[in-house]
């Protein structure tokens, strides 16, 4: 006769509801790219959004900063199964930078120094979803993080946070970027783990 202890199995830990399926909270900040972490100057860093007209819209350091700077908190979700809670940032929306660009394309693909890229829907960019930061935790985004500037996507798994962004490609369709095309999924949710096609 099998004597169970009372109390067996009491002592699993409540899942937390803001961990995706898959994922662990980590409290570090794990540092994963593909290629060499760029040097990029701010005083040399520019934004350019390009629009179906094919004319640039264009901001440097300074006057994209002045579009307006926020705060916000946010859980970060790696494809790698890692999730970082609360963490802090400090960017300009992408809905003030698209009060500035005429388009009517439904899709973008965020272009990097260093040539990383990678695609988003329009839909997913604005109404409050995500921010081009340049602080984290109250610094400056350091530079293995994505400095001095980062798209942040935080409801997308993170390869969608283009680190060292330097702008947004319009396009009519959905295109693979850097990660999509060697067989990462098209959007990335990581609520129904979207990892990979």
């Amino acid at each position: 006769m099998a004597v169970i202890t009372r109390g067996f199995g009491a002592h699993r830990a409540a899942r937390n509801d803001r961990l995706p399926p898959g994922q662990t909270q980590v409290e570090d900040w794990p540092v994963l790219s593909a290629g060499a972490t760029p040097d990029v100057d701010p005083a040399a860093w520019e934004f350019v959004v390009v629009p179906e007209s094919g004319d640039p819209v264009r901001w440097n350091w300074d006057s994209f900063r002045a579009l307006g700077l926020e705060d916000f908190t946010v859980d970060i979700h790696c494809v790698t199964h890692w999730s970082r809670l609360g963490t802090q940032w400090r960017g300009v929306p992408l809905d003030r930078v698209f009060e500035h660009v005429d388009t009517s394309y439904d899709y973008v693909m965020a272009h990097s120094y260093g040539g990383y890229t990678t695609n988003v829907p329009l839909n997913e960019l604005l109404d409050g979803q995500a921010w081009i930061a340049f602080e984290a935790d109250g610094a400056p985004l350091e530079a293995e993080h994505g400095g001095p500037a980062r798209l942040v996507v935080p409801h997308l798994y993170f390869w969608k946070s283009a680190k060292w962004v330097r702008g947004l490609r319009m396009m009519p369709q959905d295109e693979p970027g850097f990660w999509e095309e060697r067989g990462y999924n098209l959007h990335g949710d990581p609520w129904t783990e979207e990892r990979y096609s």
